[in-house]
């Protein structure tokens, strides 16, 4: 392109609030830096660039060699809503003499900071034209209104994905004057990598750090539920500390709330944790070099969701801030971080992984295609902004569900007769479920379980599903921080030492969670039935065999070695019958579907079973159901085996009454109605008088193997956006 020798320069005003707007907007300086003949550059800083507290940032644009024609300091301290609203009103005072003195033609303005809409404000009150940068986009918090009043206000538009730009073009603003050009950071950030990054990690990090070995740790407030935010990012230091890598923490944004979070590090002595080092600023080169070779990055910023995916660097994404963001398979979304735990399991599934390299948000090639843009401005035409209203019709009314993707888990529930899988959406609906005889080889089962799995993500999306994750429930004990199952049950052959997980996400780049059944029952009923909302409650699975889980705190109790909520196996009398495990008296030797149905065959082979209006076809199998008719018909030995049945389970449940104190007892599986009423009774017999009045009750569920297994999926997100 040849520059018209009448033609003067364009003036170009660049605003830079804080570290991370200048991150993405250093690199667009610095190519119209290089672009003199075309342009006047003018630089002017605001917003916590000046704040000591805050790194005083402004000096990294002086290091960069960039002229500052304006330094206003517009924060009114206080790190609260009224000190946010008291800081745009202070800029909107400042601003209008620095722009009468500058002239700028157009002003750059980025984002969706507080600062950034006053810029916008003052510049479009004063007939300057605006260029927006990262339009278009959607995230959580106030910043998304900010964000699309900064693109009411704006004259031209920059976005970094293909959704931004058709977000753009739906919000009315002229198609001509959006850019999609990528995000200007990555064309640094793509070039970083390589560099040497070992000087700089010792730097920050210490002489003993090795990469993919320590954790960046950034979260900011969210000024729209500031409480919950600060307790959020209380669980997550208490998680950072519990899992003890070396960790890099970067306090918090000024925005409200900031002042809380800073409390909070303070009384965890993060600052003096021989684990961490916790920093106001790091340069953006070397910022990304150490996200870039990190075991993991966790908190709630736009980096992890955006700048992180271009190395691959596995990201936990914390609460709503990025909400909508577009994002690559290395973020794991925990969509409800309200406990220690949840943060703690997070990153022993994403802590030390690699993922493919993502450039959802660019290519490396943003800053010329920006720079080429800029050039294309004609100061002739007019500065009164077009709207492109779509033609309405008179009724454009439509079932959302034929619009949006049906978030959804893929749950499997591997028993000792069949395969089970089900696609399950957030609501707890099974929207589709497959089932194959369970094969008896481990190897067939891996083969069958990868199949069934690949068959039913891919039917997802005719579904209109998308998959977050999968959850699996199989019998046995299973330590589900590694995904393993340690010793199954002999219902299941050659079914013990197997991991489940690192198969399942390498075929379907995936998160997989991985649990005991029991287990899976009772956060079935926390998310799903009986158990929501209570704190302490327990589940009792009551079929072939006897198990369940423990609800304490609103969280699952797996115990040291991983054999809590092995209720089946409590000891109600010192010579009873033998248990599958090897011992004697247990529950399950008394109450399960198989003991009911050893006593069935029993009586048979005395010839006590059958009783008037009974009978049995000579292929026939003796079951426990013919015990429970011969018992509804009159029998009184098979009454008696049911009695004592019962009564061994109460028994048991009363143990568990005295030693956890729940304040629920759920039963569930085919044998929970034949039992209920007998488990009160014992309880009324023989508990304390403190216990008597817990209720017991009978799952109203239909399917919790499956629905369990899908909730430890559903409490998390992965992939794309959530």
């Amino acid at each position: 392109m040849e520059k018209d020798t009448n033609q003067r320069k364009l003036r170009v005003c660049v605003a830079t609030c804080n570290r991370a707007d200048y991150s993405k907007l250093a690199p667009i300086m610095f190519g119209i830096k290089a672009e003199s003949a075309y342009f006047e550059l003018s630089v002017v800083v605001i917003g916590s660039h000046l704040i000591d507290d805050y790194g005083n940032t402004y000096r990294m644009i002086e290091q960069d060699d960039f002229d500052i024609q304006a330094r206003l300091h517009t924060i009114v301290r206080g790190e609260d809503e009224a000190a946010m609203v008291e800081s745009v009103g202070l800029a909107l005072v400042k601003l209008p003499d620095v722009l009468n003195r500058l002239k700028p033609d157009i002003i750059i303005v980025h984002g969706d900071r507080f600062d950034a809409l006053a810029l916008a404000t003052s510049a479009a009150l004063m007939n300057i034209r605006i260029l927006h940068i990262e339009g278009g986009e959607v995230s959580g918090t106030i910043d998304d209104s900010i964000r699309h009043a900064i693109t009411k206000l704006s004259h031209y538009h920059v976005c970094c994905t293909r959704s931004a730009e058709q977000h753009l073009i739906a919000m009315c603003e002229d198609h001509d004057r959006i850019l999609l050009a990528g995000c200007p950071s990555y064309d640094k950030l793509l070039n970083v990598k390589n560099k040497d990054y070992m000087g700089v990690m010792k730097a920050w990090l210490g002489d003993d750090v090795k990469p993919e070995e320590y954790i960046v740790a950034l979260q900011h407030p969210v000024t729209t539920d500031i409480k919950h935010s600060v307790k959020m990012f209380e669980f997550t230091l208490d998680a950072l500390i519990s899992f003890n890598k070396r960790t890099l923490v970067l306090f918090p944004n000024i925005d409200a709330g900031s002042k809380e979070m800073v409390r909070v590090m303070r009384k965890k002595g993060v600052e003096h944790h021989p684990n961490f080092r916790a920093v106001k600023h790091v340069p953006f080169e070397q910022f990304i070099q150490l996200v870039a070779h990190a075991g993991c990055m966790i908190g709630n910023s736009s980096c992890g969701v955006r700048e992180a995916g271009a190395f691959g660097t596995p990201v936990i994404n914390l609460g709503t801030r990025q909400t909508g963001r577009e994002t690559g398979e290395n973020v794991l979304h925990v969509r409800d971080a309200d406990t220690e735990n949840k943060i703690i399991h997070a990153l022993q599934l994403q802590f030390g992984k690699r993922y493919p390299c993502s450039k959802i948000y660019g290519d490396g090639n943003s800053v010329p295609r920006i720079v080429k843009f800029l050039k294309s401005i004609s100061l002739s035409e007019p500065l009164q902004k077009k709207f492109c209203f779509p033609p309405v019709k008179e009724s454009i009314s439509q079932d959302i569900d034929h619009i949006l993707e049906t978030l959804s888990a893929l749950a499997v529930d591997l028993g000792g007769t069949n395969l089970r899988i089900a696609i399950v959406s957030m609501k707890g609906e099974i929207i589709k479920k497959y089932a194959q005889p369970n094969p008896k080889t481990y190897e067939d089962r891996i083969e069958l379980i990868l199949k069934m799995c690949v068959e039913a993500a891919s039917e997802a999306v005719s579904l209109n599903c998308r998959i977050l994750g999968v959850g699996i429930s199989t019998g046995g004990r299973v330590n589900p921080h590694e995904g393993v199952v340690l010793h199954s049950t002999k219902l299941i052959q050659e079914w013990s030492s197997v991991d489940l997980r690192t198969p399942l996400s390498d075929t379907l780049h995936l998160p997989v969670w991985v649990d005991n059944d029991g287990n899976c029952a009772a956060l079935a009923e926390r998310k799903f039935g009986q158990g929501k909302g209570i704190e302490d409650f327990v589940t009792v699975i009551t079929g072939t065999g006897i198990g369940g889980g423990v609800i304490h705190h609103n969280e699952l109790v797996h115990g040291s070695s991983f054999c809590a909520g092995e209720l089946g196996h409590i000891m109600v009398s010192f010579d009873g019958p033998e248990c599958m495990c090897g011992s004697h008296g247990c529950i399950e030797a008394y109450a399960s579907g198989i003991a009911l149905q050893r006593e069935a065959k029993r009586l048979h082979d005395e010839d006590l079973l059958l009783v008037e209006d009974m009978s049995l076809k000579n292929d026939e199998s003796v079951t426990a159901v013919h015990l429970i008719q011969a018992a509804k018909l009159g029998n009184s030995k098979a009454s008696n085996i049911l009695k004592t049945a019962g009564t061994a389970l109460g028994i048991g449940i009363v143990n568990i009454l005295h030693t956890i104190n729940p304040s629920l007892v759920i039963l569930s599986g085919v044998l929970a109605n034949q039992y209920v009423n007998p488990v009160k009774e014992v309880i009324r017999q023989r508990g304390l008088a403190s216990v008597q009045d817990v209720a017991v009750v009978v799952s109203n569920l239909s399917d919790p193997a499956l629905l369990g297994a899908a909730s430890m999926v559903l409490d998390y997100t992965t992939r794309r956006t959530y």
